[in-house]
């Protein structure tokens, strides 16, 4: 167990850097994938729930200390996102939860839930629409990540899925 999540970690910091700096490269209209996110669902598939708990909230609380922004709000979207992905975890159903179209979905949802709360907590414009600051900054984002993620799946090998 310990093994584990000392991989989700060391694997979690080339995937900070490259999210922090290289992400905005591919923004487009200030709407980013979030490479993050990725990894903590498809972590949370394969060894569960709890699991994806804690380790989306270790990567939130580490992404909030340091990026600089404020503490807790990353913190609580991605231990919310650990935490949905977390049930689709089942040892009979993984390899079908792991195919790029499943996998898709479940990081949409992710996203969508956690960009909504990071929203909610960090960035509050009194000036819009409460639809349209919804569609922007969780729905748009959302898709974008999870159109990120199906590349990403259809190009790892299953049969390292199949093995984990």
């Amino acid at each position: 167990m310990r093994t584990k999540f000392l991989l989700s970690i060391l694997f979690f910091i080339p995937v900070l850097i490259f999210q922090i700096t290289l992400v905005q490269f591919i923004t487009w209209n200030a709407i980013t994938p979030n490479f993050i996110l990725i990894l903590l669902v498809f972590y949370s598939i394969l060894y569960g729930q709890l699991y994806g708990t804690v380790l989306g909230f270790v990567y939130g609380l580490l992404f909030d200390l340091i990026t600089g922004g404020l503490l807790g709000s990353a913190m609580l979207s991605s231990t919310l996102a650990g935490f949905i992905a977390g049930y689709f975890s089942n040892e009979n159903k993984r390899h079908i939860n792991l195919k790029p179209f499943n996998f898709g979905l479940i990081v949409l949802l992710c996203s969508i839930t956690a960009s909504i709360i990071f929203s909610i907590f960090s960035t509050i414009d009194f000036n819009k629409n409460i639809i349209s600051s919804l569609f922007e900054e969780g729905l748009l984002p959302g898709l974008y990540t999870s159109i990120v993620a199906l590349i990403i799946i259809y190009f790892y090998p299953r049969r390292k899925l199949l093995e984990s």
